[in-house]
């Protein structure tokens, strides 16, 4: 498990590309036959995937948790961005169709992802976060997650938003994740933009064409930076950041935060006409 340290305002707004891309960008999370996990000092969440092609994959604890299982003093969220898979914790299976979500409590043991056919393997995103209660694991399918429309054409931001794991959702300690789908001709997401210092984010981008990218913004609201990524990568968002997208075409992006405020609305706007 990679684990990656906290920067700076100041150091960030410094950074060169790559080193943006060192600090902030997850590649290569996406393996056949692999689970790849990265932990991060924001508010200690760990972004990770699991890829099942031919083999059941075992999610299992790492050293740097110093824990029995990786459950142990943790929660998680798991959504599904490819084909049909299964994913089993002690000894319950969740079927899991493309942007199903099943959340695992704290003190869950014995986690697996598998499957249903080699050709169209499941990909799935994980979100990790400490937990100090346990809640009950719980399946959502797309459906359920209170679908909303959201934006406009004539803005380029007509989406639809899925909650999943939230106060009127699924319950949790403290994770908090959904994802949203773009519409044709749509590319913007969250703008206005926002910060918000009591949480972090991450975001996961998914259907995004094997020639096409997304310019996220990230940085304070006055010091603007952007970062170009590409299918199944990830963004680790400071809670001092904005948080926002414009792709060279339609896509998905799950987002997932973790941190003091459990609450989906908690949000510090950033107006466009003050961002620089």
């Amino acid at each position: 498990m990679e684990v990656r340290f906290q920067n700076s305002p100041k150091e960030t707004s410094e950074m060169n590309t790559a080193e943006l891309r060192k600090n902030f960008l997850l590649q290569n999370l996406m393996q056949n036959d692999q689970i790849n996990l990265v932990y991060s000092h924001y508010d200690r969440v760990i972004v990770g995937g699991a890829k099942p092609v031919g083999q059941v994959l075992q999610l299992e604890t790492d050293p740097e948790l110093r824990a029995d299982f990786f459950l142990e003093r943790r929660e998680i969220g798991i959504i599904n961005v490819g084909g049909d898979g299964v994913v089993e914790a002690d000894g319950v299976k969740y079927d899991l169709q493309k942007l199903d979500c099943v959340y695992l409590g704290k003190g869950t043991r014995n986690v697996t992802f598998a499957s249903k056919d080699s050709l169209n393997p499941a990909i799935y995103y994980l979100l990790s976060s400490p937990a100090h209660q346990a809640y009950p694991n719980t399946k959502y399918t797309k459906e359920q997650a209170m679908p909303a429309n959201m934006g406009d054409q004539s803005t380029a931001n007509k989406r639809t938003i899925y909650k999943y794991i939230h106060a009127d959702g699924i319950k949790s300690a403290q994770l908090v994740m959904g994802l949203t789908i773009l519409e044709s001709g749509s590319v913007w997401n969250t703008m206005p933009a926002h910060v918000h210092t009591r949480r972090m984010e991450a975001y996961f981008y998914f259907d995004v064409a094997q020639n096409q990218r997304v310019f996220h913004f990230m940085g304070e609201p006055s010091e603007t930076r952007h970062l170009l990524v590409a299918n199944h990568e990830a963004i680790v968002s400071p809670p001092w950041s904005i948080h926002s997208g414009c792709g060279t075409a339609n896509y998905g992006f799950i987002w997932g935060m973790a941190g003091e405020n459990y609450t989906y609305t908690d949000m510090d706007p950033a107006p466009i006409e003050e961002l620089r």
